[in-house]
């Protein structure tokens, strides 16, 4: 019974992949009854806890079930329904406003109308509750696959997203995911860090700074582990005293959060005079906040985001930005995704290299250094 410690994926989910692919290879069977909890801790090597955490998230998915003094049996599986002459992709979207998840959506939209499918949008305005409720309404409306940008910030696969996998119902995420089984398309976000601080070490900058998100923000550490890399990669030395987070967690408040920020670079002890921030609103926002103090970019202090939102290359000055394929990412979504209701041979995920974006935010070469 496979355990990985070093896999990300928690303990308890690991044991719902196991006994799942049990009963997808027939060793267990519809009626039939699991372990004890006891003797499930034990194969496992964890912790009742654990064990009691995975069973629940699997009776809530409905593929077993417990009768209370007896123990815990397979459930039937659920049927699947039957293939209509129009097919129909729903979209699951955290948010329709977002302007990264905006763009992947017509994308989206255009691949899959060319390709002769319908779409249906749903926004779940950045509630857990309505994603779940609106991806089981698709179920029932009877979509054949769906593309999701889950609003949760585990960047682990959900019970209900667990559940449909299991069930080998189609669908892609574009929104990043952890777990190496959940079907994804996205852009490598370690290597956009990457790429935008060595193109700050190359301009000249010498302290370079690192906005990142919330704390326990995973594609934030994803894009600084690029930041750490290409610091050490040109032999400079990670300084934690220029690392900063933002102070709430959501995309509709990381303008402000760039900008409180932006509005104390005044008072810091020792001032980057480059920083790499986590996204373009959070950028935006920090930038605002250092012109406001009569400040100059980038003479003073150079910024370069991520994401290139539209509203970037119309900022008071440009930004400069880590271009993520939004058009190539929404296409290659709904390519693999018919792939998959076609039962296809497909990568299960596909990420794509993103693209530095120059504009005004950072001087061409750093002043001083000649």
């Amino acid at each position: 019974m496979p355990i990985d410690l070093h896999n990300s994926t928690p303990l308890y989910l690991q044991i719902v992949d196991d006994i799942k692919s049990k009963i997808a290879a027939m060793e267990l069977k519809s009626g039939d009854q699991l372990q004890s909890h006891a003797e499930l801790a034990a194969a496992y090597n964890v912790s009742l806890i654990t064990v009691k955490k995975a069973l629940a998230t699997m009776i809530y998915e409905g593929v077993v079930y417990s009768r209370v003094g007896k123990g815990t049996y397979v459930a039937k599986p659920v049927p699947r329904t039957t293939r209509r002459e129009h097919q129909t992709v729903g979209l699951v979207l955290r948010d329709i406003r977002s302007p990264f998840f905006s763009r992947v959506m017509h994308s989206v939209e255009d691949t899959a109308y060319e390709l002769g499918y319908h779409v249906l949008i749903s926004n779940s305005s950045g509630k857990a509750e309505r994603e779940e409720a609106q991806i089981a309404r698709f179920r029932k409306f009877g979509v054949d696959g769906m593309i999701i940008a889950s609003m949760t910030h585990k960047y682990h696969a959900t019970p209900t997203i667990r559940r449909i996998l299991h069930e080998g119902f189609p669908f892609v995420m574009v929104s990043y995911i952890a777990d190496e089984n959940i079907p994804f398309v996205g852009s490598d976000h370690e290597l956009g860090g990457f790429i935008a601080t060595e193109h700050l070490i190359k301009l000249g900058y010498q302290r370079i700074g690192y906005i990142n998100g919330e704390k326990g923000n995973m594609v934030g550490e994803l894009r600084g582990r690029g930041y750490t890399r290409a610091l050490r990669s040109h032999g400079k030395r990670v300084d934690t005293r220029l690392v900063f987070h933002l102070r709430k967690r959501g995309e509709w408040y990381d303008y402000q959060s760039g900008y409180e920020i932006g509005r104390r670079f005044k008072s810091f002890a020792l001032k980057p005079d480059a920083f790499f921030v986590y996204n373009d609103l959070s950028a935006l926002g920090f930038e605002n906040a250092i012109l406001e103090q009569g400040l100059n970019i980038p003479d003073d202090v150079a910024i370069i985001g991520f994401d290139d939102i539209e509203r970037g290359q119309y900022a008071a000055v440009p930004l400069t930005t880590i271009r993520q394929p939004t058009d190539v990412i929404g296409q290659k979504a709904v390519e693999l995704l018919v792939g998959k209701m076609e039962g296809k041979e497909i990568p299960l995920r596909q990420i794509l290299k993103p693209e530095l974006i120059v504009r005004e935010s950072c001087s061409r070469t750093k002043i001083g250094d000649n």
